[in-house]
């Protein structure tokens, strides 16, 4: 059982629950950055994080800085596009919009690929859209937290290399990472952006990215300046190989507690083969939404090949508000979130199933939250 104080069990798509040990490692009295005892926990974290990924390769990279999951679209935004240079955005809601924004701020003359509210993109369509134009980049949000929707990588990945090998193949993975799987290298992946506080499992505060060899020297081979002084990657480069090697270095200060609970988080999610931790998201997603569908309710993300496996987008029924329904959930001691996608932003609520709620079997939060659901429904005259 928890240790934590009673509280209402957050079941958004991130922050989630964390488990205990997690909070004890951020409660780690004060070091030194650059101190041997945490040069050696970041270094075995940095390590952890190739694992995480699936990655082998010496010339890719993994990144922890200070930040969130955003500061990861700055990243990829300031080191790998220049002005004028064409970026392709493959668009499954909110978060995909906020992805294109950003590279716009970097000068990148942006086209999308769209599909309507709810499902994703195809392959023949995005394969012609590759075939018009030279892109440096391709942007796919793998699971879009605006939707629920989940975008398939393997095979899109092969297409772009058979059809625009040239093109970076570049993933917002901050809802997936960790629930859904990601082979960076037999993929063929560049670079994939996530944050600490999903399904990885660990506060908010750290943006966690993961470069290919590729993607690197294509900022090493810039014509101009990278467009910024903390989200560089020529600055990050050294730093995270030192730490890597045990060796102290210094950019800007990392948080040790941060990094500490990541460290921790990171042996938590690596204990058991990763193929058991993305079967046991899926058994507890085809649970909920089982349980939604039984309620009569459906999901953002109509098809089923399309739905994500750390967090299920569920349409409320005409009679019921979220405005009304979310109170409801938070006094049963359930935390949801609202929908955010413009489009049908009060229509629906969103409900994160993932990390140690997912994990832990002694956790009774996805059950309590499925009763909860059903009563709250009941409450405002849904169910009878």
């Amino acid at each position: 059982m928890s240790s934590q104080p009673p509280h209402a069990a957050v079941l958004i798509p991130g922050p989630i629950e964390f488990d205990d040990a997690v909070l004890q490692s951020m409660g780690h009295y004060s070091e030194s950055h650059v101190g041997p005892a945490f040069v050696a926990a970041f270094g075995e974290t940095l390590t952890m994080t190739r694992q995480l990924f699936q990655s082998t390769d010496p010339s890719a990279q993994p990144f922890i800085v200070s930040g969130s999951g955003t500061l990861g679209w700055d990243m990829i935004g300031a080191n790998l596009i220049e002005k004028g240079d064409s970026a392709l955005v493959l668009n499954t809601g909110y978060f995909s919009n906020g992805f294109a924004d950003c590279l716009k701020v970097y000068g990148a003359d942006v086209t999308f690929v769209n599909a309507p509210v709810g499902s994703r993109p195809q392959l023949p369509e995005i394969q012609a859209a590759l075939k018009g134009k030279n892109y440096k980049i391709i942007t796919v949000t793998h699971v879009d937290t605006s939707t629920g929707v989940l975008s398939e990588l393997k095979n899109l990945s092969r297409m772009v290399q058979e059809t625009s090998p040239e093109t970076l193949i570049i993933v917002d993975g901050v809802c997936s990472v960790a629930c859904e799987e990601i082979a960076f290298d037999e993929w063929g992946l560049d670079a994939v952006v996530t944050a600490s506080q999903k399904a990885i499992g660990c506060p908010a505060g750290l943006s966690i990215s993961y470069f290919s060899g590729k993607a690197i020297e294509t900022v090493k081979s810039r014509k101009t300046p990278v467009a910024s002084y903390f989200a560089n990657l020529l600055n990050w480069m050294p730093i995270m190989q030192n730490y890597e090697n045990k060796k102290p270095s210094y950019f800007a200060t990392p948080s040790p507690q941060l990094v500490r609970a990541l460290n921790t988080a990171l042996k938590q999610a690596l204990s058991t083969p990763l193929s058991e931790r993305f079967a046991k998201h899926k058994e507890v997603s085809d649970k909920v939404k089982e349980a939604v569908s039984d309620l009569g309710l459906k999901q953002v993300a109509g098809n089923v090949e399309d739905q994500a496996h750390g967090m299920t987008a569920i349409y409320l029924p005409d009679s019921v508000k979220a405005t009304e329904l979310l109170p409801i959930l938070s006094k049963a001691g359930v935390v949801f979130a609202g929908g955010i996608h413009k489009e049908i932003q009060p229509k629906y609520i969103r409900f994160g199933h993932m990390g140690v709620s997912v994990m832990d079997p002694n956790r009774p939060e996805i059950d309590n939250a499925i009763a909860a659901l059903k009563a709250g429904l009941t409450q405002l005259g849904y169910l009878v």
